[in-house]
């Protein structure tokens, strides 16, 4: 399962994004149809290489790009995106599938070992940093195939158990098919007061594009529903 992950991290760095990352197989067209039905802006870049959709969650303002991946252990097109949720930005709750997990455990582990590492490497990926920051946390409410899919690490069990309500953890299941593989990097989380979702995106298929929107927008109402501002009295 983790071997593609383990030469993601292997291989030597690329020249460009574009070396390796082509541009999305998805048509515009139909992506800008959908998008149309959800009430999603939608635009192009000038060179045709990303497409985004805009919306609003909640009255918080929203964007998700398709594009060359901006992490090693992603192959081809990323979906990436984030939300002004206007949360507590002191806390932190990440869902990372468990492939990637490992995968990045496994790099840490080696890169802080290795005697012969005299400088922090700076293109190392943040992700590495919050498997020392942050604690794996767990709770019997969710379904044994979620854990086997997916890690949870948090600044707090309480903030991870408010957001990852039963819904929520249901659709991170429910991939339509065909849909990403269990090894297929993914992670969406809250930080810095923020909703933040990235992922690769394979297969390159609508259907996977649509569900990832979903997800995203659900987990940005259940953090404002969790942690959002509530007027005074």
């Amino acid at each position: 399962m983790f071997s593609r992950l383990k030469k993601a991290f292997s291989r030597e760095p690329r020249a460009s994004a574009e070396a390796e990352s082509p541009i999305s197989q998805i048509a515009p067209g139909p992506v800008s149809e959908w998008a149309g039905t959800q009430g999603f802006g939608f635009s192009v870049d000038a060179k045709g290489n990303g497409l985004s959709l805009e919306g609003k969650v909640g009255g918080k303002p929203w964007r998700m790009q398709v594009g060359a991946a901006s992490r090693p252990y992603m192959r081809g097109d990323e979906i990436r995106a984030r939300a002004e949720l206007g949360i507590r930005e002191d806390m932190a709750v990440v869902v990372m599938n468990r492939a990637l997990k490992v995968a990045l455990d496994k790099q840490a582990y080696e890169t802080y070992t290795d005697q012969l590492q005299t400088s922090v490497d700076t293109s190392l990926p943040e992700e590495m940093r919050w498997l020392a920051i942050y604690n794996e946390v767990g709770w019997d409410s969710l379904p044994r195939e979620f854990w086997n899919r997916y890690s949870v690490l948090a600044d707090s069990r309480e903030s991870a158990v408010a957001w990852i309500e039963p819904g929520l953890a249901r659709m991170l299941l429910d991939w339509p098919v065909p849909g990403p593989a269990d090894e297929v990097p993914f992670m969406i989380f809250l930080m810095r007061g923020k909703g933040y979702l990235r992922m690769e995106y394979s297969p390159p298929d609508l259907a996977v594009l649509q569900h990832g929107a979903m997800i995203f927008t659900q987990a940005c109402e259940a953090a404002l529903a969790s942690f959002g501002h509530k007027p005074a009295a």
